[in-house]
């Protein structure tokens, strides 16, 4: 199993336990075996990466991630579950490149996200970043879920996350951007009412962010 340490993140003292980190072609996750969620996923999203020529088709196939599959083979877990799959790093974001494609649909890229959620606000967060992407070229993106109150779907108890959240660090402008989101079935608005700050990412997560300020 490929490892990397090199999210440019650090947990905080509230530990979640069994987190495993692999690191694939296009992101890199960190997925807790206990929560069955990422707790978060990286990845650069380049303009080379939305601007190619050729687009190859969304697959819809999820699947287990190879690197970790026992607790990452999830399925029967959403399937009927009234939730949807929800992307962290976006299937569009791979378009252009059929490795890509595959890995981001590994489970270990998933967790379970209202249908109100995932195909309205967040959807408009992933086609904003793949704009800056064009225009400044270097998007850093981390994206990961807050899950506290114990919900889950599915026999192996996969975690509902309360929260969705994204930080977006736009390298050209050095600029930051960052978004939480509710993970409701009532969820709306436009994008500028979830932006908050670094901080209010870092105290809800209790992960760390380096280099975003």
């Amino acid at each position: 199993m490929r490892r990397s340490l090199l999210l440019l993140v650090t947990l905080s003292q509230i530990s979640y336990s069994q987190n495993v980190t692999i690191r694939h072609d296009y992101y890199t996750t960190t997925f807790s075996e206990s929560l069955r969620i990422p707790v978060v996923v990286k990845w650069w999203l380049t303009k080379e990466m939305v601007n190619c020529l050729e687009h190859f088709k969304r697959t819809n196939k999820f699947t287990p991630d190879p690197e970790l599959p026992k607790h990452t083979n999830l399925n029967k877990d959403y399937t009927r579950s009234g939730y949807d799959r929800g992307h962290n790093m976006p299937a569009e974001d791979n378009a252009c490149t059929m490795t890509g494609m595959e890995q981001c649909f590994y489970y270990s890229n998933m967790c379970p996200q209202t249908p109100r959620l995932n195909r309205g606000i967040w959807k408009k967060l992933e086609t904003y970043t793949r704009e800056l992407a064009r225009q400044d070229d270097s998007v850093l993106v981390w994206c990961g879920s807050v899950a506290n109150s114990g919900q889950t779907i599915g026999p192996d108890k996969v975690a509902v996350p309360d929260y969705c959240w994204k930080i977006i660090f736009v390298k050209h402008e050095r600029d930051t951007l960052a978004y939480v989101f509710p993970n409701t079935e009532t969820i709306s608005g436009a994008l500028t009412e979830f932006r908050v700050s670094v901080d209010s990412v870092e105290h809800l997560s209790q992960i760390k962010f380096r280099g975003t300020r």
